[in-house]
């Protein structure tokens, strides 16, 4: 069992990625998806332009451990504060959240502040990726 957790240390967890706002590219997020996929997770991908309560909703109705949020828009801080909101109106205050993409270095505490597990940016190799969300969800 210990050697296959090494191997896929995300094996049985549940991550829905999404892309709230109005960000139209998703390669990044596609990418960690799959980079997420490969490590043993079952991903729940929104596709683009979804708004915060329509992520919560999939992420209570999916039942998933974690929600990822990929945003390039500059607006993170206003969208994560959403997500949060909309997830403990909805009971789900429990699921971490982490986000990627273009966080600004003064940004990131303040995302973690809000209640953010991880802050993951464009220059962060997968593997470290992978192993913060097995540290965070284990």
């Amino acid at each position: 069992m210990n050697e296959l957790k090494t191997q896929r240390p995300l094996a049985a967890k549940r991550i829905l990625v999404g892309k709230p706002g109005l960000d139209g590219h998703d390669i990044g997020a596609k990418i960690v998806a799959l980079t997420l996929r490969d490590a043993g997770a079952e991903v729940i991908y929104t596709g683009l332009r979804r708004t915060p309560q329509q992520i919560a909703q999939v992420a209570v109705d999916e039942g998933v451990d974690a929600v990822g949020l990929s945003i390039l828009s500059g607006s993170h801080k206003e969208l994560v504060a959403d997500v949060l909101a909309q997830l403990r109106a909805l009971k789900a205050g429990n699921i971490k959240v982490f986000v990627g993409g273009t966080i600004p270095r003064a940004d990131q505490d303040v995302l973690r502040e809000m209640g953010v597990a991880a802050v993951f940016t464009a220059d962060m190799p997968l593997d470290d990726v992978v192993a913060e969300l097995a540290h965070q969800l284990s």
